[in-house]
């Protein structure tokens, strides 16, 4: 059994294996704030929707007003606070000698393997929430149809201009 934990040292589902030094890079802290800001922009018109019907539906039953406010206001800062930081944890990297893995994943784990030979294009895309945080994310494109594009959020606008290059790179080599 231990022939077999040397020969894989990382196992791609170890939840810690993002912020082992030997595992993978995990994404930028900054990541957490763009999904927070993302996430409140989705649930705060549904919290007011929601503040809405509830004062509508009083009306009608004449009960105390605020249950379905309170509970839609709750639910929705739990989700703003909490649950970005934990994605931010479960996202990691690595770029190595002709290949980038991105795991992601707690619940449906993803370790994604891309060998730089099979890269048809690459995109650094940034969305207005990435701008004011100075970060952007990677889009891998590879041949095939079923999971050909690969997507690493959360990287440092510089670094996935690095990493776009580097793979670059590794594409004009292998097909010179």
């Amino acid at each position: 059994m231990t022939d077999i934990a040397a020969a894989h040292p990382t196992d791609p589902f170890d939840p810690h294996a993002i912020n082992a030094a030997e595992g993978l890079d995990p994404v930028d802290p900054r990541y957490g704030h763009v999904l927070r800001v993302t996430t409140a922009m989705n649930l705060v018109p549904l919290a007011i929707g929601a503040s809405v019907f509830d004062a509508l539906l009083i009306r009608h039953l004449e009960g105390p007003y605020g249950l379905i406010t309170a509970l839609a206001w709750l639910i929705a800062i739990i989700v703003i606070v909490s649950f970005p930081s934990r994605r931010v944890s479960r996202w990691g990297y690595k770029i190595g000698e002709g290949q980038l893995r991105v795991a992601r994943g707690w619940l449906f784990r993803t370790d994604t393997i891309v060998p730089f030979v099979r890269v048809q294009h690459i995109d650094v895309g940034q969305g207005p929430v990435e701008r004011w945080f100075g970060l952007s994310h990677l889009i891998v494109h590879t041949s095939g149809t079923h999971n050909s594009t690969v997507t690493l959020p959360g990287l440092p606008a510089d670094l996935a201009a690095a990493m776009r290059e580097t793979i670059r790179r590794h594409i004009q080599t292998d097909f010179a």
